[in-house]
């Protein structure tokens, strides 16, 4: 994008939108999967018990945060040596066809084993993708942010899906009106991941029309995948603790997202159109503020806000869920998550712009993505299914609220740990203020 081009306030606006459209189908599929995984466990994965077949779903849903890591290698070092425009265009085909193989696949008692094992293939190929979409996107903006507003353009790669969040919990809520829930539970489930694939030629047009970023073209040597593997195992230091940074994020980002219409139903015992509308607010309040908290860490240093929003998940995200599970209403529910998304906002606000400020620049979508990629993968991905066996071994419906103390603490000292490595690494204040 010319320069001319990037100090228009329609152009920067514009670029956002391109560049994060793929953000946006990611997450509204893999919002669909949490939120009708009880549909989905009926129709694709019967099983004895409930409880069994909501668990082969959620571990379906997680497995394809095991191909992340893979894809943030492979697809990560082919962007770092062709070009961000490129790359994100091959991953946006990949998301692409995971999301219609999903939507497209017959049920279990049509194809037998095939259904569950196409409904697979289909979360593998997304989980490849999507190893490299974050970080492809987070890269792309950082480098095309004007000088010190970095924080806040990188946000809006987060920003996105909750936008994302909020369509398909309006269209949820939307369905539940209009059909019943037997319609729903035979073939309503599927009507949002039809809209998802019709959106999908809109998204390559978007995603087709982006530039190459100036900072790119200007790389003189850009490294091979050899290249890139060598510079990623030197640096696992870096890739370890980004990985801890960014669990306290997907830890936090998946509870209130994908597992909060689970939790409303299941165990708090409040309806589906209740919950689509908690879920709705919590995207809202996230897309509130992750640029506010972007912009702050801009002016504050990213250090501040990472320190002090991980504490608070460790110190309140239990006693909050306890509260809430002892006190179930459609009002509390709604206010104890939208005190976990405030959290989840201001801390990931600041996180994703830090991340790539501590990577190596040469490797800096693969670093990025690997780092994003294993949290996801170790944490994130399986937090609905955690979540869900937590409160079954041991009987208390507030034991998700261990898991989020655990994120905070990753983040608490993955912070402590990266900035004092990069202050002693190029004599940077320990206060951490971005460059």
């Amino acid at each position: 994008m010319s320069e001319t081009g990037e100090g228009q306030g329609g152009s920067k606006l514009a670029m956002v939108l391109r560049v994060t459209s793929g953000n946006f189908l990611e997450m509204f599929d893999f919002f669909l999967f949490g939120f009708y995984a009880t549909q989905i466990a009926a129709v694709f994965f019967p099983a004895g018990s409930e409880f069994a077949s909501l668990m082969l779903t959620f571990m379906t849903f997680g497995a394809g945060f095991l191909m992340r890591p893979l894809g943030a290698v492979l697809l990560g070092a082919y962007i770092d040596r062709i070009g961000r425009r490129a790359g994100l265009i091959v991953t946006l085909l990949l998301m692409a066809f995971g999301t219609v193989l999903i939507a497209c696949t017959p049920g279990y008692a049509t194809l037998g084993l095939l259904a569950p094992v196409l409904v697979l293939v289909g979360r593998l190929l997304q989980g490849f993708s999507a190893g490299v979409e974050l970080g492809g996107v987070s890269v792309y903006l950082a480098e095309m942010a004007a000088p010190g507003r970095k924080g806040f353009y990188v946000a809006w790669q987060s920003g996105s899906q909750q936008v994302a969040i909020m369509a398909a919990a309006a269209i949820g809520f939307a369905l539940n009106r209009a059909l019943p829930p037997e319609a729903i539970a035979a073939w309503g489930w599927r009507v949002p991941f039809f809209i998802g694939c019709l959106i999908i030629p809109v998204l390559f047009y978007l995603r087709r029309s982006l530039e190459e970023t100036p900072e790119f073209l200007r790389r003189q040597h850009r490294p091979s995948l050899r290249e890139v593997v060598a510079s990623l195992a030197r640096g696992w230091p870096i890739m370890l603790l980004g990985m801890l940074l960014v669990a306290m994020t997907t830890i936090s980002f998946y509870t209130i997202t994908v597992y909060t219409p689970t939790f409303g139903k299941t165990v708090l015992h409040l309806s589906d159109a209740e919950s689509l509308a908690v879920t709705f607010c919590i995207g809202l309040s996230n897309l509130v503020w992750l640029p506010v908290m972007g912009a702050l860490s801009d002016r504050v240093g990213r250090r501040p806000l990472l320190l002090g929003f991980s504490a608070l998940t460790m110190l309140t995200a239990y006693p909050v869920l306890a509260w809430l599970v002892a006190h179930a209403s459609f009002a509390n529910m709604l206010l104890a998550l939208l005190w976990l998304s405030f959290l989840y906002g201001s801390y990931n606000g600041a996180m994703v712009v830090a991340l790539t400020e501590v990577v190596p620049p040469a490797v800096r979508t693969a670093g990025f993505s690997l780092a994003y990629s294993l949290a996801t993968a170790v944490f994130g991905g399986f937090t609905p299914a955690v979540s869900t066996w937590l409160i079954r071994e041991t009987g208390n419906r507030a034991a998700p609220g261990f898991w989020l103390t655990l994120g905070g603490a990753c983040g608490l000292l993955a912070t402590l740990l990266i900035y004092r490595r990069v202050a002693a690494e190029t004599r940077l204040p320990a206060a951490g203020r971005p460059a």
